[in-house]
């Protein structure tokens, strides 16, 4: 519980990481097959293997750990896929060296899926468990997709139900639950023989404890001899958030490729965000791969974010978690490819390895390093801080 947000970070990474297969191999693979032949596009993915290593250093928290993920289908209609994933914190982040003392914990993700492939249907059904110390989290999940207009559109349905428990490590008795639903639906289109879009909406609802019972809120403490207090925070007990995305990807003589997606999220906290991100994934001389990204990301805080309240229970609700204050962040990333295996070997059809690497730039405009004991209370310097994500994984495909 104490570390979701570097863990959300890291799984970004590694999403990122199989977003770049997707969009320099499989999506370009499909417009050449679009291109050359009328192939249907609903097809079932192919048996493969991953083993992956993931690391996230930045702002005092340390994260990393292995991950196995399996797909093998059975017959011609159904596919199975299981996933293993573990990592462990070390956190000694601004949140903790303030109000608390550094922590080290470790998280196990069990996954499995299963997809059945009827005509130009793909129907899936998904279960995770995740489980922490202070945390466990389960979520089932059903989707649908149709291709449709000769293969030339693709329509998905995807709906999720989420089941948690939060608890506290210094108070046996702490224990509440949340409850969370997602919906979505997309639309992929072949615009041209070269290019590629998506279009998405989702909207999310969540009920319960929904804030970390760690973390405190700071406020005007004429007392206090730092001229501060403490109090813990407190959250609404729902919210509902909404995310429209559009992407496109376009096919290059050379056999390059270039993406953009453009996202935007709103909520009823009064959370505004915007998502730019663009890359060129090029293909190298021999076996290998190369791809470089560009991601900004900036967001408005919360209506009841505050870094210095002005007195003890100010109002109703309040927050002081940085990442619902005001903020931008900048992400640099470049990605290596090598086909070590092409054209089959024993039991292996084909196989890679792939390295990514990820550096983020966070900048606070509303959230104060109260570490900086020289300025007065809301004097403090802004907080910022840098992080480095690392992704490695070998792919095989049987």
């Amino acid at each position: 519980m104490k570390a979701r947000a570097a863990r959300k970070a890291v799984v970004e990474g590694a999403v990122a990481v199989t977003d770049w297969i997707t969009h320099g191999r499989c999506l370009t693979g499909l417009l050449l097959c679009l291109y050359c032949t009328a192939s249907h596009a609903g097809v079932l993915p192919e048996d493969r293997a991953d083993a992956m290593y993931h690391s996230y250093n930045g702002g005092g928290v340390e994260v990393d750990g292995p991950s196995i993920l399996v797909l093998k289908k059975i017959g011609e209609s159904v596919a199975l896929s299981g996933n293993y994933y573990v990592d462990s914190v070390s956190s000694a982040s601004i949140d903790v060296v303030t109000t608390a003392s550094k922590y080290d914990e470790d998280r196990t993700e069990v996954s499995a899926g299963i997809d059945y492939l009827y005509g130009n249907s793909i129907m899936s059904l998904s279960y995770t468990n995740s489980d922490e110390d202070d945390y466990e989290a389960n979520t089932a999940g059903f989707g649908i997709s149709i291709d449709m207009f000769s293969n030339m559109t693709t329509v998905s349905l995807g709906y999720a139900f989420s089941w948690d428990t939060v608890e506290n490590n210094t108070d046996s008795s702490f224990s509440h639950k949340n409850e969370r639903q997602n919906y979505s639906v997309g639309l992929t289109q072949v615009i041209t023989k070269d290019m590629l879009m998506e279009f998405t909406f989702e909207t999310i609802t969540d009920e319960g404890f929904l804030n970390n019972p760690y973390r405190s809120v700071r406020y005007v403490d004429e007392g206090s001899q730092v001229g501060y207090s403490f109090q813990p925070e407190k959250y609404p007990r729902t919210r509902t958030s909404n995310t429209a995305s559009v992407r496109a990807l376009h096919y290059l003589p050379w056999r390059a490729s270039v993406f953009g997606e453009y996202r935007f999220f709103d909520d009823t906290w009064d959370i505004r965000a915007h998502n730019i991100e663009a890359g060129y994934t090029h293909p190298l001389r021999g076996r290998w791969i190369l791809e470089a990204k560009y991601r900004y990301y900036t967001q408005e805080k919360a209506e009841f974010y505050s870094d210095l309240f002005s007195g003890q229970d100010a109002q109703n609700f309040m927050a002081r978690d940085k990442e619902l204050s005001e903020f931008n962040s900048h992400t640099a990333s470049i990605g290596l490819s090598y086909d070590f295996i092409q054209d089959g070997w024993s039991y292996i059809d084909r196989g890679s390895i792939t390295f990514q690497w990820k550096r983020i730039w966070f900048n606070y405009d509303d959230f104060r390093d109260i570490r900086d004991t020289s300025s007065a209370p809301g004097k403090e310097d802004l907080y910022d801080f840098d992080a480095d994500v690392i992704t490695a994984f070998v792919s095989v495909w049987f």
